[in-house]
């Protein structure tokens, strides 16, 4: 599972919601390019029945190799070496973290810079199309970058040995294991108390109808160019997927998007914190080791911060439980059905681009002031509807004053909705990694057993990470109910024993 350093470092499309400060965002693939005649404006149109598809089938693709195979990347490293790529102090080989990754051939220290793959290796926007004429149809109609590299791989990936790409794609995974490629089943069997289910299906919808949207704007009235049998809702799923874990952005390039084949052997290290990006004095894609390294050692870079989901929603692996000091679960908070002020909150919170249910991250060290702001809204009383609006704002973290806003009259009542949440999705949690020891898999050919047994087990790693986390604000609220409460008990004792003294 080597995948590419800083994607979603930064946000990379506008983001729908305005919490993303708080968490990486799902990927939305709604855009608007620059208008001009004959410009694709791209939006998710999926009917029914494609996104029912969408979900159910997992991709089949005929070209990339197995995730394991160190073969075709060994072709890979020589392709590229021919190709202009300097002498490598690493080498691909099979590793215990990813299947395949780099190891040190050499001794390595500590601020060395490493790589070095020059941009004629990189994949770009403004890449040169083996198939001219798509690549001229495509820039007519002002396709944004993520669609047009997507549509971009699968011509390379379908010209075979037709494509100067041909030994990098050869090199790619048919099939990760990233949520993108999981079916609705598996996705309703496996993940059903994790909120990254929704994340999943919803970039799952939002891919489809992409690729819905370029077939009935570009690809059906140039049939020649773009063959429904090679541009389909599963090649671009492929195609999706191998942007998702491998796309960087190279902020030294303009922020430009790339893949940087050789580099996307990398595999991801939860306390490594060096990216990719282009050096300009060599010119050159480089990172940074922050770490010595011995010869036949695994080197490491970072995917950014990201939680356990985060990082099996685009790359397919769950890191050991406890080992990501950036992993969160997200906490889902909704209004109450029978308040009388259901409709007045619902529109203070729409106001300001918020719902119900609404997720806020929730890590091991506590939760965003945000998530208090909106449990304070949801147990507000009548009499508190003056500060709905201050309150849904807060939540939605626009408000620059006020961030730690407080009421101290709904504050018990508050933290005891936050926990009563909190054991509500622990106790979804503990069914699934109860049931999931006897679940049936009902698979008879050996090799979709042993994906159905690999996705099991992710499942199962996910949602003991999260449940984890879950426990501990659990216990961190209890203890604030409880030292409320107790000094709530101290006061009313103490103002008994001033009412019977004075009696006497």
């Amino acid at each position: 599972m080597a995948k590419a350093s800083n994607f979603l470092q930064s946000t990379l499309l506008p983001s729908s919601s305005p919490l993303c400060n708080l968490r990486t965002q799902p990927f939305t693939l709604s855009f608007q390019s620059r208008p001009r005649p004959g410009t694709i404006h791209c939006s998710i149109s999926t009917d029914e029945t494609t996104t029912k598809r969408s979900v159910e089938e997992a991709p089949d693709i005929s070209w990339g190799c197995e995730i394991d195979s160190v073969e075709n990347a060994t072709s890979l490293q020589r392709w590229l070496s021919d190709s202009g790529l300097p002498p490598q102090k690493m080498a691909i080989d099979r590793v215990d973290v990813g299947e395949r990754g780099l190891v040190a051939s050499q001794n390595l220290r500590k601020g060395e810079k490493l790589l070095f793959v020059p941009p004629s290796l990189v994949i770009s926007a403004d890449s040169v199309w083996t198939n001219g004429e798509a690549g001229e149809v495509m820039k007519r109609y002002d396709v944004p970058d993520w669609p047009l590299l997507a549509t971009y791989l699968i011509s390379e990936a379908s010209l075979q040995k037709g494509s100067r790409w041909f030994n990098y794609i050869s090199a790619l995974p048919r099939q990760p294991y990233s949520l993108l490629y999981w079916t609705r089943t598996e996705l309703d069997m496996y993940l059903e108390a994790s909120q990254i289910r929704e994340r999943a299906i919803e970039r799952i919808t939002n891919v489809v109808g992409t690729y819905e949207d370029l077939r009935s704007r570009i690809f059906s009235k140039h049939p020649n160019l773009f063959p429904k049998e090679v541009f389909n809702d599963e090649t671009f799923k492929w195609s999706f997927g191998i942007l998702f874990s491998r796309l960087v952005r190279l902020p030294s390039m303009d922020g430009r998007f790339a893949l940087v084949p050789w580099a996307d052997m990398l595999n991801h290290n939860c306390e490594v914190e060096t990216y990719l990006d282009y050096d300009k004095s060599s010119k050159g894609v480089v990172f940074t080791a922050d770490r010595p390294y011995q010869p036949g050692e695994q080197v490491f870079i970072s995917y950014g911060n990201k939680s356990n989901g985060e990082l099996l929603l685009s790359y397919g692996f769950v890191p050991r439980e406890g080992t990501n000091p950036s992993d969160s679960v997200e906490l889902a908070l909704s209004l109450r059905k029978n308040d009388k002020c259901y409709k007045e909150k619902l529109d203070a919170l729409k106001k300001h681009g918020l719902s119900t249910p609404q997720c806020f991250p929730v890590r091991i060290t506590g939760w965003p002031l945000e998530l208090m702001a909106y449990a304070y809204l949801v147990v507000s009383p009548p009499d508190m509807r003056n500060s709905f609006e201050e309150m849904a704002k807060a939540a939605s973290n626009k408000s620059s004053t006020n961030k730690d806003l407080k009421y101290p009259e709904i504050e018990e009542e508050a933290l005891q909705f936050v926990l009563d949440s909190c054991e509500t999705s622990i106790s979804k949690y503990s069914r699934f990694l109860k049931e999931s020891g006897s679940m049936d898999l009902d698979i008879t050919s050996p090799k979709q057993l042993n994906r159905k047994a690999f996705l099991k087990q992710l499942a199962v790693d996910l949602s003991t990470s999260e449940r984890r986390i879950l426990y501990r604000a659990q216990y961190i609220l209890r203890r604030r109910l409880r030292d409320i409460r107790s000094g709530e008990l101290k006061a009313l004792r103490l103002f008994s024993g001033i009412r019977n003294f004075f009696k006497q």
